[in-house]
């Protein structure tokens, strides 16, 4: 159910020595999506929605891991500023960014839950980018879920790069152990 690690060591091969993905024992290879579509800004259920046609879309082709783009469900403000500027913000900045905070996540809450359905009905390995909230903070977050439908864990973005830190705080791991 997770990929295994060992101690790398000279001519040892692999870091990587074995990988369960709920078929195949003895598979040595394992098939993957790598998601590259647009999120539906301000509109997480019509997201969700959108991720389950291409996680579907996936799955019908054999996928056994599915990953998402960073901040799939929530979007990421690519050009945005949110109207900031040092010791001032603008009245249409604070809309945008009211609006794309309701958009963000409660991990857990019922978003994490239908995405871990997803993934059971799928039975695929799940990776997803969100933006999560977590009291007055947004996080760009990645959720895990294995192909049986459980929710793993999380990690957040450790470092927001540029403009990014005046939206998303600080990250790191968060129940890394279940990965």
């Amino acid at each position: 159910m997770a990929l295994v690690t060992t101690t790398p060591t000279i001519n040892d091969g692999p870091l990587i020595s074995e990988v369960d993905m709920g078929s195949d024992f003895n598979a040595l290879t394992v098939r993957a999506t790598v998601v590259q579509a647009s999120t539906i800004f301000y509109d997480t259920p019509a997201t969700l929605d959108k991720a389950e046609r291409l996680l579907a879309e996936a799955a019908s082709y054999g996928s056994q891991l599915v990953v998402f783009p960073e901040a799939f469900i929530g979007g990421y403000p690519r050009g945005s500023g949110f109207g900031v500027s040092i010791g001032n913000r603008t009245a249409k900045g604070r809309e945008d960014f009211r609006k794309y905070r309701s958009a963000a996540i409660d991990v857990p809450g019922p978003e994490v839950d239908r995405l871990a359905v997803m993934a059971g009905k799928y039975k695929v390995h799940l990776v997803m980018g969100v933006i999560e909230r977590d009291g007055y903070t947004l996080y760009c977050t990645v959720l895990f879920f294995d192909s049986q439908g459980h929710y793993l864990g999380k990690h957040r973005k450790i470092m927001p790069t540029a403009l990014e830190r005046i939206i998303w705080g600080f990250g790191g791991w968060i129940n890394h152990s279940r990965i």
